[in-house]
């Protein structure tokens, strides 16, 4: 005798399935009607990854110009305008230590996005402020957005890079950085002198910016496929055991070259100011317009060389750099001070990458954006001390003599890591 047949509801349409009456009815697993979600090409995204880095830098740069601008119209003094650049520094510096390994566990796009709608944030913050306050808070603002973003969008450069190559991402990150910096100050400082809106028209164009990196964010892949929940926690920089040797020579690098980068971001302008004896902001932003562009080439010359002679050569030609410059703050000589520029740049350029070459090749994939935020972390410590400590002593003695103390000083520290980087070459 025929078993009854009992017949199955219709289910999104499906046609009507039928299962025995008796026992327990079959389950079916329907396929999603969901369309996947379009993204970019990996080759599109990796250019989009590469673009936040480079903006990450180019917003550090851009308010430097109307600073002076500042402390005029609100009346503050040259501390008050240090303090101000130490909350953007020390921001980011918080932001590294408590999110910088999200991006591993959440995804890169989401930290991403975060990051940078608040530094459209901060960049209406910029063009609204009328105040000193209203400038510590944008520059708390942009500092913390700044580690976010650099820490994700260099682990997504590693993610993404078309062949896998950690040669050509740290090329591409170093770069992007100091292409960042170089247009930021020529742009920002072209708008201040040529500009009708001097302290609106800066930020508008960084809030453009910014506004394409974000559309482009939205629609780059994510590759992180495993993703856990989100964990804000305080914890100490972590490097594995695979990547110490490396991580040891980037961070000795990065010390050396964004030593000079401080030193540049704090007093650069003003002693350009007073050395070609001219009010021009865009003279006055030439000694780093002149730093950022010969590290570029720099790194485009040696691209391919072994890290260890990159970050050995570049330190001794960073020590040269500020020995001239130092010469010119003694000396108040224009020459010597741009050939100094730029002759630091070069040695900036090529140290920086050596050291980051070495260290893209060795990271785990899995601690990519934790590793990336550890040399990022010893990269602004670089960058702020030695910018506020400068501020602070420039208040108390003239500016060409703490140009030449603190110039002496970086040199010192290139040689020691020329030494350290000879030290690590293979045997």
């Amino acid at each position: 005798m025929a078993t009854p047949l009992a017949r199955r509801p219709e289910a999104d349409g499906a046609s009507p399935q039928v299962v025995p009456a008796t026992g327990r009815p079959r389950l079916y697993l329907l396929p999603s009607l969901a369309r996947p979600r379009r993204t970019l090409s990996p080759r599109a995204g990796y250019a989009v990854a590469a673009l936040v880095v480079g903006l990450g830098l180019f917003a550090s740069v851009t308010p430097s110009p109307l600073y002076s601008t500042y402390s005029v119209l609100w009346h503050f003094s040259p501390l008050t305008l240090t303090l101000i650049y130490a909350t953007y520094a020390f921001g980011v510096l918080a932001s590294l230590s408590l999110a910088g390994g999200v991006s591993d566990d959440v995804g890169r796009r989401p930290v991403l996005l975060v990051a940078l709608g608040a530094l459209m944030a901060s960049s209406v913050l910029f063009m609204v402020a009328g105040s000193a306050a209203w400038l510590f808070v944008a520059r708390g603002l942009q500092g913390l957005a700044t580690g976010a973003a650099l820490s994700a969008a260099s682990a997504a450069l590693l993610d993404l890079h078309p062949k896998r190559d950690p040669a050509g991402v740290g090329l591409t990150t170093a770069t992007a950085a100091s292409s960042g910096i170089g247009l930021g100050a020529l742009a920002s400082s072209s708008l201040v002198q040529l500009g009708t809106l001097p302290r609106v028209l800066p930020y508008v164009v960084l809030f453009v910016l910014f506004a394409v990196a974000f559309a482009g964010t939205y629609w780059m892949p994510e590759p992180i496929e495993k993703r856990g929940r989100f964990r804000l926690t305080a914890e100490r920089p972590s490097v594995p055991a695979v990547a110490r040797r490396p991580f040891f020579l980037a961070a000795l690098a990065v010390l050396s070259s964004w030593s000079i980068g401080g030193l540049f971001f704090s007093l650069g302008p003003q002693l350009a100011a007073h050395l070609f004896n001219s009010s021009n902001v865009i003279v006055s932003g030439s000694g780093i317009v002149a730093l950022a562009g010969a590290a570029v080439v720099a790194q485009l010359l040696t691209g391919r060389s072994a890290p260890w002679i990159g970050a050995g050569v570049g330190s001794i030609a960073l020590a040269a750099g500020m020995v001239l410059i130092v010469f010119a703050a003694a000396r108040d000589s224009s020459a010597a001070y741009l050939a100094g520029s730029i002759l630091g740049g070069a040695g900036f350029g090529a140290a920086f990458l050596g050291g980051l070459r070495a260290l893209a090749a060795a990271i785990p994939q899995h601690q990519r954006a934790a590793v990336m935020s550890a040399f990022y972390l010893a990269a602004y410590t670089s960058l702020s001390l030695p910018a506020v400590l400068a501020g602070v002593v420039v208040a108390h003695v003239a500016l060409p003599t703490t140009f030449e103390i603190f110039g002496s000083v970086v040199a010192a520290i290139a040689l020691i890591v020329a030494f350290e980087a000879w030290r690590t070459r293979p045997t």
